[in-house]
């Protein structure tokens, strides 16, 4: 019978089930039962191999076992900054689920670069991961064809896809948009400011249409002189205030694309004794606490998150039954408005 290995040989690798078969006297069979949770084994061999393992901290090759059942229990989860608010919901959501699926995510930031995003794509699928979802940050992603049709889905978040057919999970920024809008109209208000996000951005496109739809629907002309897009910094938010609150008929309400836009908006207001209705796009944390409380049009990225993972998983199943088998889907998740008081100022 084989000796076990040293204490030495095992601080230079890790234990092996060869290694828990030659300590516990029995078979590397018996040894692949236990693990396995086989039921036919002695229950003496099964309390040797189980001592053997405990003490030898041997732990299973889950990727070899998944490999060769031809997964690698993984997906990729590529987001825009996972340490933003809205992203970290996300990716619990999408973690939730993968771990009811038994198996781990592996997540990267684009920080908006397209290269970047497929440079961490592609890195994901050397990785044999089982699927990917991609928050895009780019317009292009042909590049993905070849691993989709290796057999790798991908379900697209938040925005689509440029120039490929694929599952979406969106927020209905439209009509979330338009609500919002729709809210400072009923208080009074006629001219009311839109600062958003860089208008390349699909989803500050989509906010800025229902933000002129509400305005239309109203009987109420959309300007220009009234929008500012632009990546939210102190400075673009400066300009941008300066500009709607100049003039003999300046903005009375203000209505803002997404949470980092609020955020530097309440900054910036913070330092003026401008008096202003405000509406945000996305929740912010402690915008209840605020005085007036924010009021916002929510969205639900737990549920995005979600429904991604839940849509990805049925694709990596290849279930017949459901979504799997057919064209590609884009599922729409609604938003909620949530009046706290900064959306109630009357027009003055």
């Amino acid at each position: 019978m084989a000796s076990p290995p040293s204490d030495q040989t095992r601080q230079q690798r890790r234990p092996t089930m060869k290694d828990v078969a030659a300590a516990a006297g029995v078979s590397l069979k018996t040894v692949s039962r236990v693990v396995n949770g086989e039921s036919n084994v002695n229950d003496d061999l099964r309390a040797a191999v189980l001592e053997s393992i405990t003490r030898l901290g041997f732990r299973r090759n889950a990727s070899a076992r998944d490999l060769r059942q031809g997964r690698s229990g993984t997906v990729g989860l590529l987001l825009e900054d996972v340490a933003d608010p809205f992203y970290s919901i996300l990716s619990r959501a999408v973690e939730d689920v993968a771990r009811e699926h038994g198996t781990m995510v592996f997540a990267g930031s684009s920080a908006e670069d397209a290269d970047r995003e497929r440079e961490l794509a592609l890195a994901f699928c050397e990785r044999r991961v089982d699927g990917l979802i991609i928050v895009p940050a780019g317009s292009s992603h042909s590049y993905l064809l070849p691993e989709i049709r290796a057999g790798i889905p991908a379900v697209f978040v938040d925005r689509p896809p440029g120039d490929i057919e694929a599952d979406m999970i969106l927020t209905d920024n439209r009509g979330g948009s338009r609500r919002g809008v729709e809210h400072l109209l009923s208080h009074g208000h006629r001219r009311i400011g839109f600062i958003g996000d860089a208008p390349e951005i699909y989803t500050a496109g989509e906010r800025l249409r229902g933000y002129r739809e509400a305005l239309e629907s109203a009987g109420i002309p959309f300007s220009d002189t009234l929008v500012a897009q632009a990546t939210p910094t102190p400075a673009s938010t400066a300009e941008a205030l300066d500009r709607l609150l100049a003039g003999q008929t300046p903005a009375t309400a203000l209505f803002c694309g997404n949470s980092r836009t609020t955020v530097s908006v309440l900054r910036e207001l913070a330092r003026r004794s401008t008096r202003l209705a405000l509406v945000g796009f996305d929740d912010v944390e402690l915008g209840d606490l605020l005085q007036p409380g924010l009021t916002v049009v929510a969205q639900d990225p737990g549920a995005m998150g979600a429904a991604a993972a839940r849509l990805l998983f049925q694709r990596i199943a290849g279930d017949a039954a459901g979504p799997a088998a057919g064209p590609p889907q884009t599922v729409t998740i609604g938003t909620r408005l949530i009046p706290r008081g900064s959306g109630e100022l009357m027009d003055p």
